[in-house]
């Protein structure tokens, strides 16, 4: 996968540098997220689509719910397929909701790549050409593991999107890389800081013998990181996290959080760009799905990450 990775971008670079050709003149792809406004972590897959769009000469429009509701998502892709598109870009939050819009948008013509949320199984269900994302499981499975050799045996997991299935897959991998059963440990804690703080601080009043808490992006991160200095556990509870931001770096160079685990979302929102202006100049596409993450960020590992932090990683 790191070898197709790395040709695709180099074909990207190549690509780049020479002018874009004519039928490039109209060509548009939108992507449409499940993503509120207030989720600065998507900042990063607006950079990366806008870069790809300039590189390949296409014009590219992201659009979300700007609350986050699935519902208004699915009138969102409905709304992009009718304006009859090059391709679309979506990610799969929920597929009960979303699977209909886009196979409605499939049978229009119009070629569609999953990202971000979702699975390559899902994606090939509704028609989708691939997927670009990390696999979720798989990543918590990491995760656990890696805790478990650090001498971790419980945890509490941060729950902002229990409406996503797939992200609550990131749980239950860890839990089984500890060799734990999840039960009561995710909590639904809600998109609210202040919720989510107070949500974190009464879960570890309440279970004091809990060794480490596990966040699954910046909007749980955040407001963890603040429960944790409240409480005096900063630095001392093992901390690890999904997905990077402005605040995780910081905390990971403060030595709060362990590790981040970096789904690269940059290469989620560019990658498909790419393959799609090739698909629609060309017909050509690559064989396999793209599997963009983990990576796992510690302090050691910091100077690009911090230096790009909340724009390209």
């Amino acid at each position: 996968m790191r070898k197709t990775l790395l040709a695709l971008a180099a074909a990207a670079v190549a690509f780049a540098g020479i002018a874009a050709p004519a039928a490039a003149e109209g060509e548009k792809f939108i992507l449409v997220s499940h993503a509120p406004d207030s989720d600065s972590w998507w900042n990063t897959i607006k950079n990366a689509m806008a870069l790809a769009g300039k590189q390949v000469g296409v014009d590219v429009e992201y659009r979300n719910p700007p609350t986050g509701d699935i519902a208004d998502m699915a009138r969102i892709i409905e709304q992009a397929a009718a304006s009859n598109p090059q391709g679309i870009i979506t990610t799969l939050a929920d597929p009960d909701v979303l699977s209909g819009p886009i196979k409605n948008a499939v049978a229009k013509g119009i070629p569609v790549i999953i990202i971000n949320s979702g699975t390559p199984e899902q994606a090939a269900e509704v028609g989708a050409l691939m997927y670009v994302g990390q696999p979720e499981y798989d990543a918590g499975l990491a995760a656990g593991q890696r805790a478990k050799r650090d001498g971790i045996g419980s945890f509490l997991c941060v729950n902002h999107v229990v409406s996503n299935p797939v992200v609550g897959e990131r749980c239950r991998g860890f839990a089984d890389g500890l060799g734990v059963e999840l039960g009561t440990s995710m909590i639904d804690s809600g998109q609210d800081p202040a919720e989510i703080k107070n949500r974190v601080k009464a879960y570890l009043s309440a279970n004091p013998k809990t060794e480490a808490v596990l966040t699954l992006g910046p909007t749980s991160a955040d407001p963890t990181i603040d429960a944790l200095k409240e409480n005096g556990m900063a630095g001392t509870l093992y901390f690890g996290t999904f997905d990077l931001g402005t605040e995780i770096v910081k905390a990971i160079k403060e030595g709060i959080i362990v590790w981040g685990i970096d789904q690269q979302p940059f290469l989620q929102a560019y990658m498909p760009v790419i393959v799609l202006a090739n698909y629609h100049r060309y017909g050509v596409l690559p064989g396999n799905n793209i599997n963009s993450g983990p990576g796992f960020i510690t302090k050691d590992a910091l100077a690009k990450v911090e230096e790009y932090a909340g724009e390209y990683r």
